[in-house]
């Protein structure tokens, strides 16, 4: 859980409204049924100043995840970008997290929603550790949760939508009141899926592998970049399903988010991995996707937009 830190403006269709004021009224659809999309993005400190990681990829993400529950964004890609830059900038230039988020506004009740009246809020605030510390550095216990995944035929997990992370909150939650870090979803078959807000690598003899798409997972915007990392580093990476207990013997195991980073594992249900927290393989992974996020990355200067 982050505690939220007030910034000065938040920014809702084109203007910036100060942060108490930043209010949506009460029948808002999205509020009621759940139906809005949004993004979890970050902005890193560089030698060059601060620097949004990867946002073209974040807001094509936002706009598929839009056109999955049919909204149609009123705002271009590169207006959204400038919006977010400008806030950030407005907000301090500091490092940050950045929510944007496409709703339904205000004017009509039921579940035949108009979903002609989409509306753009953004907000940023400052960065403070998702993840404790001590669990960065021991590497964080999971367990498996009672609940699986949604389906992709019930509720389309490729688009990141407010409502689908009721799902990730409930096997979140349990794990928490359990005594665990985080929990492990699994599909419908069985098969690891990913854990509430973060996609799963397991390495295994030094080889990377993770669950595909298909398995119904997010398509992380930290695991595409962990992949590329990771194979520009000369390590292999394998999209595959992977079977629940493949997880108790591994060598190690992390997870991967925007708002995590990339966070070691130390045991899955009580079974330990090989390396017991941040294994070789997964230092190596931590240390290339800070330098990424840095700017300190040779050939990836294009995923640092300046602010």
């Amino acid at each position: 859980m982050v505690t939220l830190s007030r910034s000065k403006s938040i920014w809702m269709d084109g203007e910036f409204v100060p942060w108490d004021d930043a209010r949506i009224h009460f029948l808002t659809p999205s509020l009621h049924y759940g139906w809005a999309v949004y993004e979890g993005m970050r902005a890193h400190r560089t030698a060059d100043g601060t620097a949004v990681f990867r946002i073209d990829d974040h807001i094509a993400r936002l706009r598929n995840s839009a056109r999955v529950y049919m909204m149609e964004v009123p705002y271009s890609d590169e207006e959204i970008a400038e919006a977010i830059v400008s806030l950030v900038k407005e907000n301090g230039s500091q490092p940050c997290y950045i929510r944007p988020n496409i709703y339904l506004g205000y004017g009509s009740m039921g579940v035949s929603l108009d979903l002609s009246a989409a509306r753009v809020a953004i907000a940023t605030w400052p960065w403070s550790d998702y993840v404790d510390r001590q669990a960065l550095a021991r590497g964080c216990r999971v367990m498996t949760s009672g609940w699986r995944r949604n389906h992709q035929d019930a509720i389309p997990p490729q688009a990141k939508a407010t409502g689908a992370y009721i799902n990730s909150c409930m096997a979140k939650i349990g794990a928490q009141r359990a005594g665990y870090d985080d929990a492990l979803l699994l599909t419908d078959t069985g098969h690891v899926a990913e854990c509430s807000a973060a996609n799963f690598f397991l390495v295994k003899d030094g080889v990377l592998h993770t669950p595909p798409v298909s398995e119904g997972i997010l398509p992380g915007i930290t695991r595409s970049t962990v992949m590329t990392l990771a194979a520009e580093g000369g390590l292999e990476v394998v999209e595959r399903r992977i079977a629940r207990a493949e997880a108790y013997t591994a060598d190690e195991i992390f997870l991967t988010g925007t708002a995590i980073g990339v966070v070691p594992v130390a045991s899955v249900d009580d079974r330990p991995t090989t390396s017991e927290g941040c294994g070789p393989v997964t230092k190596t992974v931590v240390e290339a996707y800070e330098d990424a996020t840095s700017g300190r990355l040779p050939g990836h200067a294009d995923w640092c937009t300046p602010v």
